[in-house]
C-alpha cells in the first residue's frame, strides 16, 4: 500500500489506559497528533491523559457496548480538528485454560472484547473514514493470530478472527482512499497477563497466577514504547500487516514454512528461555 502520513494528524485509540495503547497515545501526541483515547479502566485512562502534551479527547468506554462505541464515534467526529488519520482498535484481554477445562463465560468475555470490540470500533468509525475517503483502520491481532498455541484457544480464536475480518475489509476497501491494517505483536511487556482470567495452572505445575504472569513477562522481548514505534513506522510505510518484535517474525516464518509442525520449534525456544530464567534466579 502507499505510504500514509499520520504524524501530527488526529487519531483514535482504544485500550489506551496501558500497554501498547498508552504507548501509541504518548508517541503520537508527542509528535503533534490530536489524540482521542478510550478505555474501560478509568484510572489508567486518566494517567494516560495527564501524560499527553497535546490536544486530547478522553472517554471511558467498554468496547463490548456497540451503541456506546457508536456514540463515541459521533463525539470524535464533532471533536475532530482535521480529518481522522487512523483508528486503532487495540483493547484486549487474555484467558489461559485448556480446552478441556475452559469456562464458557471466560471465553465469551474475551471474544466480546478482543473480537467484537474490534468489530464495533470498525463499524462505528469506518463511516467517518469513508466520508473522508482517507485514513486507516488499524486492528490489533497477535502472533496468536498467526499460529495456534496451547492453552490459548479462546485468545487464538479471537485473534485469528480479527485477522480474517480485517483482511476481508482490506479487500472491500480496494480502490478507495481508506485502508485496513492488522498488527501482530509478539510478547510485549504489559499487564495483560496479570489481568488475565486464569482459574488454574493448565499445565498442572501448580503455579499461581502471579507466577505464570511473571514467567510470561520474563520472556517478552518488546516494550510498549518500542511496539508503538514499530506500529507507527509500519503504518507510515504502507504496511498492510505489521509484525511487532523479533518473536513475531519467528511465529510468522514458522507458520508459513511448517504450518502443522511450527509449535515443535516454538516449544523448544520457549523451553530454552525458561531454562535460562531458572539459571538466573
Amino acid at each position: 500500500m502507499p505510504r500514509l502520513d499520520i504524524t501530527g494528524r488526529p487519531v483514535m485509540i482504544t485500550g489506551a489506559a496501558s500497554g501498547i495503547g498508552r504507548g501509541l497515545a504518548r508517541r503520537l501526541s508527542r509528535l503533534g497528533s490530536p489524540v482521542a483515547i478510550a478505555d474501560v479502566d478509568e484510572a489508567g485512562l486518566k494517567e494516560t491523559e495527564t501524560s499527553l502534551s497535546g490536544r486530547v479527547l478522553s472517554r471511558v468506554l467498554d468496547v463490548r457496548d456497540a451503541d456506546d462505541v457508536r456514540r463515541f464515534a459521533g463525539e470524535v467526529r464533532d471533536w475532530l480538528p482535521a480529518p481522522l488519520a487512523a483508528v486503532f482498535n487495540n483493547a484486549g484481554v487474555a484467558v489461559t485454560s485448556s480446552v478441556l477445562d475452559a469456562v464458557p463465560e471466560d471465553d465469551q468475555w474475551l471474544w466480546d472484547i478482543n473480537f467484537h470490540g474490534v468489530v464495533n470500533g470498525t463499524r462505528a468509525f469506518l463511516p467517518i473514514l469513508a466520508d473522508q475517503d482517507s485514513g486507516a483502520i488499524v486492528n490489533t491481532s497477535s502472533v496468536y493470530g498467526l499460529a495456534g498455541v496451547p492453552y490459548q484457544s479462546a485468545y487464538c480464536a479471537a485473534k485469528f478472527a480479527v485477522r480474517g475480518f480485517t483482511d476481508a475489509l482490506r479487500q472491500e476497501l480496494r480502490g478507495t482512499g481508506v485502508r485496513a491494517v492488522t498488527v501482530h505483536p509478539g510478547g510485549i511487556t504489559t499487564n495483560i497477563a496479570r489481568n488475565a482470567r486464569i482459574r488454574r495452572d493448565p499445565e498442572g505445575l501448580g503455579r499461581t497466577k502471579d507466577q505464570m504472569a511473571a514467567q510470561f513477562e520474563a520472556m517478552t522481548m518488546t516494550t510498549p514504547d518500542k511496539a508503538a514505534e514499530i506500529i507507527h513506522k509500519g503504518l507510515e510505510r504502507g504496511r498492510a500487516r505489521i509484525l511487532v518484535g523479533p518473536d513475531a517474525y519467528l511465529f510468522d516464518a514458522l507458520a508459513r514454512m511448517a504450518p502443522t509442525h511450527y509449535y515443535d520449534v516454538i516449544a523448544r525456544v520457549m523451553n530454552a528461555m525458561r531454562a535460562r530464567q531458572k539459571e538466573t534466579v
